[in-house]
């Protein structure tokens, strides 16, 4: 009778977990480090360092981030200005923005003139693109009637007045969304971090009872 065998399969991060990148990539960096910690757990001693190591290292991070918010948004204001540079070169990246601009209702970094920064969809005289002074579809404001995804609602849109922009694509900028985003998920994000952070704790305790174990152990040897 053939034996059983347990067949493990190693966490995959796909296209969906870039889309998190934004608000979530802490928390997938907290988790990776815990299963890096659980393959040392025969360390014994090391084990419980480890993990406050990793604890005091995230509440650094919450502190620095806090510190240095305006220095954080300009920087996420840059990392997206240049994935709207990559927008047609790189899939992923497409993707990505896609997601961000249709989650949030926003369009580009600070507004959808920042899509002057790519080649397809800038206003210069040059530019032989039938997307010129246009935005992505992701930037339109969706029709709830609508069965079909229109991919060519943002053509031309930016030859209009910014009022007239305003019923077509989002006009408020992806930066300003997502802060906004944050502080009306602020009780479900810290609520998160709590949480991590009180499993971790638990995580040492458990770890010191374990070295206590083995200290117990070795000294009946």
């Amino acid at each position: 009778m053939p034996g059983k065998h347990q067949h493990f399969q190693e966490p995959e991060v796909g296209c969906c977990g870039k889309y998190f990148l934004f608000g979530f990539n802490i928390v997938f960096w907290v988790l990776g480090a815990l299963f890096l910690a659980i393959g040392f757990w025969a360390w014994g001693e090391k084990f419980s360092v480890f993990l406050g190591l990793i604890f005091f290292l995230e509440l650094a991070t919450g502190i620095l981030a806090f510190v240095f918010k305006d220095w954080i948004r300009d920087q996420l204001n840059l990392f997206i200005n240049n994935n709207v540079k990559a927008y047609r070169d790189d899939i992923d990246l497409q993707n990505l923005i896609d997601f961000a601009q249709e989650y949030w209702s926003c369009c580009g970094a600070r507004g959808p003139n920042d899509w002057n920064l790519n080649i397809y969809f800038n206003c210069t005289d040059l530019n032989p693109s039938r997307e010129r002074c246009g935005v992505p579809f992701s930037c339109c404001v969706r029709d709830p009637a609508e069965d079909v995804l229109n991919t060519q609602c943002g053509y031309d849109v930016r030859l209009k007045l910014e009022l007239e922009q305003q019923g077509s694509i989002h006009t408020k900028g992806c930066v300003g969304q997502f802060e906004k985003w944050l502080q009306d998920n602020l009780i479900v994000v810290a609520g998160v971090f709590v949480g991590i952070a009180l499993l971790q704790i638990f995580g040492i305790c458990l770890a010191q009872n374990l070295v206590s174990d083995i200290k117990a152990v070795k000294a009946n040897w």
